[in-house]
């Protein structure tokens, strides 16, 4: 990996970072005036001018914009509309609520989905196969919410072993961690059952098995490192879809992460916590994916070879 190869990801990371700011910048400052929802109707316009001055809302928008890019430089997200107190303050503690709940499920996603693609590859046509393939279309074409109340009814209401829902225990995880990891473990079923079966017919496995290679060492020493690639590539757009589901599943069991965090900010025009919440948000994706294009190069050399010939 040349220096220069890094420099980009770098400044791309930058530039998608700075665009996400900018665009929830504009984009809730173009749904009306949030002091208006924050004081009665009937509140005297020096009230209203005293809360603008307040928050900063009464300088013309260029110069917001100068005074928001600044403060995210400086680590100043604002003020909470709602608290008073700093947006970092009443974000940072849902921060690790979320990191459980969205690590869990993608670790969930991993030891049940690739296992299951790679069996339903090696038993293709049999029941085994249809069975992983319809449980993966089944996962993907579930929605998130749904599945959730189903397991709240079933769990909760008529067996009563798990809570409905917040963070008291380690039971309260199960739920909310078993319907975000579905749908990606369908995900990486399919995925993978895809690249095994294409690694499977390539010549250099024909030749292990003419060797005599038995078919568990050529699963785990030849076709699992060939898969390796679409997989970390899966990984990383399975961040964005871990965040988006986190918002609905954090919403649906009362888990106290981000994602509920940003709903609840969001109805109450929280202007603050809403750019902090998608800055970070923005970040990890932006994150995931370059840590994934530099993975490529250590995964396969002939990656990095053509990135340095100018072929990709």
């Amino acid at each position: 990996m040349s220096l220069s190869f890094f420099l980009g990801k770098l400044l791309r990371f930058i530039l998608t970072v700075w665009a996400a700011a900018t665009l929830v910048f504009i984009l809730l400052r173009m749904t009306g005036d949030p002091v208006a929802a924050m004081v009665p109707s009937d509140a005297p316009q020096i009230v209203i001018d005293q809360y603008r001055e307040r928050f900063g809302l009464g300088q013309p928008l260029p110069i917001q914009y100068m005074a928001y890019l600044r403060g995210v430089l400086s680590g100043d997200f604002g003020i909470s509309f709602r608290t008073g107190g700093s947006a970092w303050e009443l974000v940072a503690p849902r921060i690790v609520p979320t990191l459980i709940l969205t690590g869990l499920s993608l670790l969930m996603a991993l030891i049940i989905g690739i296992p299951a693609g790679m069996v339903a590859a090696m038993r293709r046509g049999e029941f085994v196969d249809r069975f992983v393939m319809g449980f993966s279309v089944f996962g993907f074409a579930m929605p998130n919410f749904f599945l959730g109340i189903l397991l709240i009814l079933l769990f909760t209401l008529t067996l009563r072993v798990l809570p409905a829902g917040g963070f008291e225990s380690a039971l309260s995880l199960i739920m909310p961690a078993v319907t975000l990891g579905l749908a990606t473990a369908g995900s990486y079923a399919r995925m993978t059952r895809s690249a095994v079966l294409e690694v499977l017919s390539a010549p250099f496995i024909r030749t292990a098995k003419a060797n005599g290679v038995p078919p568990l060492r050529r699963m785990t020493h030849h076709v699992a490192r060939s898969i390796l690639v679409p997989l970390v590539t899966l990984a990383g757009f399975s961040v964005g879809s871990m965040i988006a589901g986190a918002v609905v599943i954090e919403t649906v069991f009362a888990w106290p992460g981000i994602g509920r965090l940003l709903v609840t900010s969001v109805t109450d025009r929280d202007l603050a916590v809403v750019q902090l919440i998608v800055i970070l948000a923005a970040s990890t994706m932006a994150l995931s994916n370059m840590i994934v294009d530099l993975l490529y190069g250590w995964l396969d050399p002939r990656i990095g070879t053509k990135r340095r010939s100018g072929a990709m």
